[in-house]
């Protein structure tokens, strides 16, 4: 069994990495027609250069590149997790003025911008009338509501609304500082279930993973990922109180995304893998009841409809872009962009995980998996399934050698600004 495992692992790295590469050229030759300039990767060429802040990046990349090692192998654990913190923060906010200066921190939000009018801001106005009346005709309300806003539950505008956010800069200041946490929180996630060493490489991959940067000071996807890893944290635990906690903060963030609940499917299958069935159906069912209950408790004390919101979101995205994108094509499309746009380093080692069996690598892939067949969301996956990067960082740190980590996040770092200089990428 142990030689079969090895085998695996050596050759399903090579076999995806061919249907990836096919997959690419097949987006080269079909063009437009698959519904992207250039498949299957989101935005289009567009080389631009800001020099000074292109050399603060590569400087800010290659200082977390050089201090690794040293802080896997020597820092105390919070002072590593704050260190992950701060190379997060410098390296997304370097990364993201490299191209065209800090403006791009929040130019994706801008009103008289590309993105802008499809994303929160507009959406605002639905609150004129209180939070209250808002919750109660939010169902009714999400056909009108831009894109983004009506693709998602309330939860954000409800934010923005409650501490006044209402201008581009505020609203990027929410994800940035927002989406940072998601390296810290991969690594407490990763400590529950790998031994320290590997925890600590999951943080580091999670923090310079190219789509995590890219993405992660410009979209609110950046705040979705940390609330899934947030509640991945205490669900992680086989203890009865951490998981009560944990079902607790999933149940919060369905309120911010649907695509959260794919987090209870990650930590129930990683429960059943460890402690069987019988697991598995307690936390899947914990999972459930918390998410059901919360649902129900704002509907009663709102209006709120989570069954026609739900109905309402599910039409957006069939009847939206997404419907003209051909299934059969992103049916390998969409996990392709997303693996190696999160970095070709992670998904090799992820996918080397998988052909292990480890645990964590099983239950992400599972997840890919279902989300790929059921096609709800063709392309742009790079940001909208930003939440599952640190998933699939956890299990790649699971088999990445610590004695190649400098050079693993070398290669990381290269491709995220070489992406960013030579890429448009809206977000």
């Amino acid at each position: 069994m142990a030689e079969l495992e090895r085998r695996r692992a050596a050759l399903l790295p090579l076999a995806a990495f061919a249907v990836m590469a096919a997959t690419v050229v097949a987006g080269a030759i079909g063009g437009a027609e698959l519904g992207l300039p250039a498949p299957p990767f989101i935005g289009r060429w567009a080389v631009a250069v800001d020099v000074g802040w292109a050399l603060a990046a590569a400087a800010v990349l290659g200082a977390g590149v050089w201090l690794s090692p040293r802080l896997v192998a020597d820092a105390p654990p919070a002072l590593f997790a704050a260190a992950l913190v701060v190379i997060t923060l410098a390296a997304r906010l370097a990364l993201a003025a490299a191209n065209r200066g800090p403006g791009e921190w929040s130019r994706v939000f801008a009103l008289d911008g590309f993105e802008g009018p499809n994303e929160y801001l507009p959406a605002l106005s639905a609150l004129q009338y209180g939070a209250g009346w808002f919750l109660d005709r939010f169902a009714e309300l999400v056909p009108a509501l831009p894109v983004h806003s009506a693709g998602h539950p309330p939860g954000l505008l409800l934010v923005m609304h409650w501490t006044g956010i209402d201008t581009p800069g505020e609203l990027a200041a929410l994800c940035i500082a927002g989406g940072a946490l998601v390296a810290p929180l991969a690594y407490a996630t990763a400590r529950a279930l790998l031994p320290e060493r590997a925890a600590r490489i999951a943080g580091l991959l999670t923090a310079l993973a190219p789509s995590v940067l890219l993405f992660g000071a410009t979209s609110a996807d950046a705040v979705y990922a940390s609330l899934g890893i947030l509640a991945a944290w205490p669900l992680s635990s086989a203890r009865r109180g951490p998981r009560l906690a944990g079902a607790a903060l999933l149940a919060l963030g369905t309120f911010f995304a649907w695509s959260l609940l794919a987090v209870g499917a990650w930590a129930a299958i990683v429960a059943w893998r460890r402690g069987g069935f019988r697991d598995l159906l307690a936390l899947g069912l914990l999972c459930g009841a918390a998410v059901l209950a919360a649902q129900a408790a704002v509907a009663g004390a709102t209006g709120y409809d989570p069954i026609g919101t739900l109905r309402a979101t599910e039409s957006v995205y069939r009847f939206g872009i997404a419907d003209r994108r051909p299934y059969w094509y992103w049916l390998p499309g969409s996990p392709s962009a997303f693996l190696l746009m999160l970095g070709l380093p992670i998904a090799w080692y992820a996918l080397k995980a998988l052909g292990a069996g480890e645990d964590t690598a099983l239950a992400i892939f599972a997840v890919i998996a279902v989300a790929a067949l059921a096609g709800f969301t063709k392309a742009e996956v790079e940001r909208i399934w930003l939440f599952l990067a640190p998933f699939v960082c956890i299990a790649a740190a699971s088999v990445t050698p610590p004695r190649r980590l400098r050079l693993v996040l070398a290669l990381l770092g290269v491709q995220a600004l070489a992406w960013e200089l030579v890429r448009n990428t809206v977000w």
